[in-house]
């Protein structure tokens, strides 16, 4: 054999840093992220919305601004 030990993990490397540059565009094609995409699914379904109640708490903001003590300038 006329192949050397460096030839040989060189080449190995080359394959390894292919396979991971490409690994998302692999991992739909072959279908592997599927997985994830109804893991993420499933925990969506149980969020919900909380509406907020904006005019009450714009007017809670007002009122304790309105009672921060203040500080008069004395001229």
């Amino acid at each position: 054999m006329g192949v050397s030990i460096i030839a040989i993990v060189l080449l190995v490397t080359a394959f390894a840093l292919v396979g991971a540059a490409e690994w998302p565009r692999l991992s739909t094609r072959t279908g592997l992220d599927a997985k994830v995409r109804r893991e993420r699914k499933v925990r969506k379904t149980h969020l919900r919305l909380v509406e907020t109640e904006t005019d009450d708490f714009a007017k809670a903001v007002e009122r304790d601004l309105a009672a921060l003590p203040t500080i008069d300038d004395r001229d």
